[in-house]
Order: C-alpha cells, then sequence, then structure tokens
C-alpha cells in the first residue's frame, strides 16, 4: 500500500470526492429522494446541504488541531482506547455495508441497462478484481486516476444534462413544493447521509498534503457536487416529470438511453465508458478506506493483504439478496436512516469532547 509513501495535493483530494460523490447522480439516490419529495427533491437537496456543512464544519474544526492524524487515532484521542475503537468499530461496519449496497447498485446497473446476457456474477467479479488492484495501488494512483478521469466523465455528463434540458417541460417542476413542507423536511433529515462520505474522509486527511488543502478541497468539491446533484434532480423532474421519475429506478440511465444528440442515436456508448471508469476508481477508493480503518484497529501494518479477503466478502454479501431492483432500494434506505443521524451527531460529539479536553486553547497556545 502507498498510504505512507507520499501524500495528495488538492487537485487529486478534489478529484476523487467530485467522482465519488459526483457519481451519486448516477445510482439510485435521486429515486430514493424522489420517492418521498417528488418534484420537490431538489428543494429536499438543498435542505440536505444546508444541514450537513453544519457536521463538515466541526469536523473540520476538529481536524485543525489534529492535523497529523485520521479520525481513527482522533477517536482514540477524543474518546479513549474502549470507547474510540467502539465508535470506529461502528463507522467501519456501517462503512463497510454502504459500500457492499453500493457495488449491488452499480452491478444491477450494468447488468439490468447495458450488459442484460452477462451473468451477474462474472460482472460482479471483474468489478471487485479491478477496485481491489486499484485499492492496494493506494491513495496517489487513486487520485490520479480520479483527476485524469474527472474532466471526460464531466463533460460528457454536462452535454448529456443539458440536451435532457432542451427537451425537458419546465411546468412539471410545479408545484414548487411537491407533496409539502412536512414530507420534504422529512426527506432532508432522513437522508443527511448522503453526505457522509465527507466523514469517511478523515480517514485519509493527514495523507493529504497540508490541512489547508484539505479543508479548502472538502468545502470547494462540497459546494461543487450540491450545485451538481440538484441541477440534475432539477433535470430529470422536468425530463420525465414525478409521476414516472419515482418509479424509475436509476433515472440518470434512463435519461441518457431516451436522448440523441445529432447523428449519436445511443448517446449511452459515449458516456458508458467513463462512467464505469468512474465507478471503478469511486470503488477502489471506498475499499481503500475500508482497508485502511480496519488496519488501524486491528493495528495491521501491512493490510494490502486484506484486500483479497475483503474482495471475497464483498461478493458474497452482495450478490446474496434477491430481486435486486426491489431489494436494494429498502437495504439502502435503512443504511442512509442510521447513518443520517450519526453523521450529524458524531463530530459535534468530537467538537465538544475536543472543547472539554482542552486542544483548542492548547493549539491556541502554541499558534502565539
Amino acid at each position: 500500500m502507498k498510504q505512507n509513501e507520499g501524500k495528495i495535493g488538492i487537485r487529486d483530494y478534489m478529484a476523487i470526492i467530485l467522482l465519488t460523490l459526483g457519481s451519486k447522480v448516477s445510482d439510485d439516490t435521486p429515486t430514493l429522494l424522489y420517492k418521498t419529495a417528488k418534484n420537490s427533491a431538489w428543494i429536499s437537496m438543498l435542505g440536505i446541504a444546508l444541514l450537513s456543512l453544519i457536521p463538515i464544519l466541526f469536523l473540520l474544526k476538529v481536524f485543525s488541531v489534529h492535523r497529523n492524524k485520521n479520525l481513527h487515532e482522533i477517536n482514540l484521542h477524543l474518546f479513549g482506547k474502549v470507547m474510540g475503537n467502539l465508535i470506529s468499530m461502528g463507522v467501519l461496519l456501517l462503512g463497510f455495508s454502504s459500500f457492499v449496497l453500493d457495488t449491488s447498485v452499480y452491478v444491477d446497473i450494468i447488468g439490468s441497462m447495458y450488459f442484460t446476457r452477462t451473468p451477474t456474477l462474472a460482472l460482479y467479479i471483474l468489478m471487485l478484481v479491478v477496485c481491489g488492484y486499484g485499492a492496494k495501488r493506494g491513495i496517489e494512483s487513486i487520485g490520479s486516476a480520479a483527476w485524469l478521469t474527472l474532466f471526460y466523465l464531466k463533460a460528457t455528463l454536462f452535454l448529456a444534462l443539458i440536451f435532457a434540458f432542451t427537451k425537458g417541460n419546465l411546468k412539471f417542476i410545479f408545484p414548487l413544493w411537491g407533496p409539502g413542507t412536512l414530507e420534504i423536511a422529512k426527506t432532508t433529515g432522513s437522508k443527511l447521509s448522503i453526505f457522509a462520505d465527507f466523514y469517511f474522509l478523515g480517514i485519509i486527511a493527514p495523507l493529504v498534503s497540508s490541512f489547508k488543502e484539505f479543508r479548502k478541497g472538502t468545502l470547494w468539491a462540497f459546494a461543487i457536487v450540491v450545485v451538481e446533484i440538484t441541477a440534475a434532480l432539477i433535470i430529470f423532474v422536468i425530463l420525465f416529470d414525478f409521476t414516472s421519475i419515482e418509479v424509475i429506478s436509476y433515472p440518470f440511465h434512463e435519461t441518457i438511453l431516451y436522448l440523441s444528440i445529432g447523428f449519436l442515436s445511443n448517446v449511452e456508448s459515449m458516456f458508458l465508458p467513463f462512467w464505469l471508469v468512474a465507478a471503478f476508481i469511486r470503488f477502489s477508493f471506498y475499499l481503500y478506506l475500508v482497508v485502511t480503518l480496519f488496519g488501524g484497529i486491528f493495528k495491521i501494518k501491512e493490510f494490502e493483504y486484506l484486500v483479497p479477503v475483503f474482495i471475497v466478502i464483498v461478493l458474497f454479501l452482495g450478490i446474496m439478496p434477491k430481486n435486486l431492483t426491489y431489494t436494494l432500494p429498502y437495504l439502502r434506505e435503512m443504511i442512509l436512516g442510521i447513518l443520517s443521524p450519526l453523521f450529524f451527531i458524531l463530530p459535534i460529539l468530537m467538537w465538544g469532547m475536543a472543547k472539554l479536553r482542552g486542544d483548542f486553547k492548547r493549539e491556541a497556545e502554541q499558534s502565539h
């Protein structure tokens, strides 16, 4: 593993965030929002972003006084050895569960919409092998690959969304408040963990070249991702109308299958290669985070050897659910429901413990 051989700069760090969180546009995340917020899913997304900013800022404040520690090391420092390990193990369990479900979602997308004749098991094995190779290469390689892919992926995404917008009907966005402010508020609270990735980014905080770049990259990437996902949610609604879109499992892929641009009757042929590469990078990064956290908790230095073991476990768990199209949304909602309050509360609790321990005061004294 290369986590100890170098650091990544703000460019690669932002590229990783923009690929991993930006890819939520193309999975079942929009469907989960439309299910309750209907055509006002984009308003819920803005509410989610505003609420998510609170734990992100608290988390950044904690990392500002522990610049050489990762998330697990800070948990041990703030909560003690026993409680710190328990919190980190809970985070590991939830993160690993999300990783399994997300990979299952992507395999379902690939198998049901593009490679319908290819066995699901073969698709899953291929994806996990590629992701395992990426994870073993380390954070520097993942960051470089994310940066090289980012422009092409975002360019094709922007092109697809612009053409979708021209074919849509703006009247479908009304009534503006959809099912009502209460449902929008419920959706906002229950889906807060859409941005929980920013909590898990604490695992690689010391691997970013400086805290200043870590903070700046986090906030800028957060702002860009919010704009991107919100715009996509609006465009999906005006293209399909909420009565149709709430029963569509993967709105983005339905969009690119629906569109034709000039002589390109199959837009997916232009987008699919970059989307697949982005998916491999995304899950390589998630696997890297899971294995790194596991190695930290159990004090395993050469934890690159754990990658094949985790791949086998993910494969076994990922192929267990039957009727993926119906089972996965239920499981995803359950995980999101558990993660949402934890994502909001844990950073605030960490800040409170750091305050009680006098970490901020000591940092201020040292700076003078």
